[in-house]
């Protein structure tokens, strides 16, 4: 057992190490906000879909893809949304408070620290399915998160044109669109290629992982307190506890229940407290959020790893 809780905790350190090492650089000014942002641009543009294309371009298509698992993704993230959207209406009047409510419940930090943990965890084979897991993911949250942030707050007025104009332009979607038929099609890639997208997918992690520590400020977890704490609990805590089971219950096993269960346990995106602010909603609740389940999800996501690991079950 103790075996065990030292391998959990070994799996999640180094990505929250490298994130403090991000806080920690911002705090001593050996990076700012220009750096952080400038960063994100490179990871989400070029290195994270860098990434998520060498995965399942390389990998075999009926070995990534599992219906399965995708469903429950998709399923639990919709779950998560109308529940929590119910909820919001108990506990925050405004409703640009409970557009940053809703998002900051549903909306995984997957594609930076749930990879890192994954690859940590499963290696190369356990990457390949969370990118593709990612890619069915990715449109959903951007869809909800438009809708979150939009109708509570103008009670409609939703654009769907530039909702598929944004999703049709999204780096990640379009990298996975163009792996997929290699990966179906076992299409050769001549070395050039690969060498030059595993350069740039290298960058991904650490380049990322240094942003998010950077882009978290300690000092504004303060007005919203209450709403806040409830989202995180909600986040990082009740839809891993009940979504995991659930999974395992419908026969979800091994390398792909761990990949779940790092789907519901990750922290919620900085890409929420970016489009929170975009969309003059509560940018501080955001915040808050994103702040309180990147520091907490170090202790829940070990032990949630510790707990799965003990029973067998990863």
């Amino acid at each position: 057992m103790i075996h065990n809780l030292v391998f959990s905790f070994q799996q999640v350190a180094p990505v929250f190490l490298i994130v403090f090492l991000g806080l920690f650089l911002k705090e001593k000014r050996w990076i700012n906000d220009s750096f952080v942002d400038t960063a994100s641009k490179i990871v989400f543009r070029i290195a994270l879909p860098a990434l998520c294309f060498l995965e399942i371009a390389k990998t075999d298509f009926n070995t990534m893809f599992n219906g399965t698992i995708i469903a429950f993704g998709l399923v639990s993230t919709l779950v998560v949304f109308v529940l929590c959207w119910m909820l919001s209406l108990l506990l925050l009047s405004e409703g640009a408070s409970r557009g940053s409510f809703i998002q900051g419940c549903f909306r995984s930090n997957y594609a930076i620290i749930g990879f890192a943990v994954v690859f940590n965890l499963f290696g190369q084979t356990g990457l390949a399915k969370a990118a593709a897991l990612l890619a069915f993911v990715m449109p959903l949250y951007n869809v909800l998160a438009v809708i979150a942030l939009t109708v509570p707050r103008h009670g409609g007025g939703v654009s769907l044109r530039k909702m598929a104009l944004d999703i049709g332009t999204n780096p990640l979607i379009i990298a996975v669109l163009f792996a997929v038929p290699i990966s179906f099609f076992r299409v050769p890639m001549h070395k050039v290629v690969t060498t030059t997208v595993n350069y740039l997918s290298s960058l991904t992690l650490p380049l990322a992982l240094i942003g998010i520590g950077g882009a978290l400020d300690i000092r504004s977890a303060k007005r919203r307190l209450k709403p806040a704490v409830t989202a995180s609990l909600i986040k990082i805590f009740l839809t891993p506890l009940v979504f995991t089971p659930l999974a395992f219950l419908a026969g979800v096993r091994g390398e792909n229940l761990g990949v779940l269960f790092i789907l519901w346990a990750c922290p919620a995106a900085i890409a929420s407290f970016i489009m929170a602010k975009a969309m003059e909603c509560d940018a501080d609740l955001a915040a808050d959020i994103v702040l309180i389940t990147t520091l907490a999800s170090v202790v829940t996501m070990a032990l949630g790893i510790f707990v799965l690991k003990t029973a067998g079950l990863i």
